[in-house]
């Protein structure tokens, strides 16, 4: 545990020896989302650091007041400055998107390699419907009684899923359990809510600090898409906007593709990983010249 502000702490799952590998979950999930592609990693080449996001796993819990897209930002940046990394690789997929790349941005010059999977960098500058299932949450009272009440976003954690069997009670427990026994378990809900929907929602004007800053990142990208994500499934086209020179995978997985494609994102990671580490001998020759 890597306490970020007093009283707050971000649980960070941390294995392997070799170049650090940052991997961001979203809502509502856990840095164990990431277990499966870690199987599939040489753990004597790289270091895969896993932060769960404040609210969920077995980070701390806050007020629902607390989640906003700014703090989470601060949280992980915070967490990450404390394991005094000077290089890494960044995956993320959900709010691991603008969460994981808004903590980068608040230290430039640490992200050297993107994965980049289902999510969403971008500005809404126009009222927008996301889905049923955010219209519903984003509904007061409604939202509460089935986010916070049924259970519903982690109940329905198949539902986004191409192959539902990829998401078992097993786990959809194992993300679950530790919110729902805290006493705390309102930041899926909040989390949601969070999701920025016009130009007038508060997450918005994060999000707009963030495209400037992605836009200008020159690194090795890929994307690695699930093209069954029934809410973000046909966005590539949005995700090449900020990376227009990356490498597209696009696989039949639904919106949580760590537990469908595994294999596939790691392969992805090393390929990234080869390509920072062919520029390392080119930028050493460079300084010394």
């Amino acid at each position: 545990m890597i306490e970020v502000e007093a009283g707050i702490k971000v649980h960070v799952l941390d294995v392997g020896e070799g170049f650090p590998i940052f991997m961001q979950h979203g809502n509502p999930t856990s840095g164990f989302l990431y277990r499966k592609v870690v199987e599939e990693l040489p753990l004597d080449r790289v270091r895969v650091i896993m932060p769960t996001l404040v609210g969920l796993g077995f980070s701390s819990k806050v007020p629902v007041s607390m989640h906003t897209a700014a703090n989470h930002n601060r949280w992980i940046n915070a967490a990450l400055k404390q394991l005094r990394l000077e290089q890494l690789i960044y995956v993320g997929q959900d709010w691991g998107g603008p969460i994981g790349i808004g903590a980068l941005a608040l230290s430039p010059g640490l992200v050297k390699g993107i994965v980049i999977m289902n999510t969403a960098i971008r500005v809404t500058e126009v009222r927008t419907r996301l889905s049923r299932i955010h219209d519903l949450m984003k509904t007061p009272i409604l939202g509460e009684f089935l986010g916070n009440v049924r259970n519903a976003i982690f109940r329905g954690l198949h539902r986004p899923q191409h192959d539902p069997a990829s998401m078992p009670q097993t786990v959809k427990d194992l993300y679950a359990r530790p919110v729902r026994e805290s006493g705390n378990h309102k930041a899926p809900l909040a989390m949601m809510r969070m999701v920025p929907d016009g130009p007038d929602h508060p997450s918005t004007p994060v999000m707009r600090e963030l495209v400037p800053y992605v836009r200008s990142l020159d690194v090795p990208v890929e994307i690695v898409w699930g093209t069954n994500d029934p809410i973000l499934g046909k966005a590539v086209p949005a995700m090449l906007e900020n990376f227009p020179h990356a490498r597209v995978t696009e696989t039949p997985a639904g919106h949580f593709l760590q537990e469908e494609v595994p294999e596939v994102i790691a392969d992805a990671v090393l390929r990234v990983l080869d390509s920072v580490w062919q520029d390392r001998p080119q930028a050493s020759a460079a300084a010394n010249l």
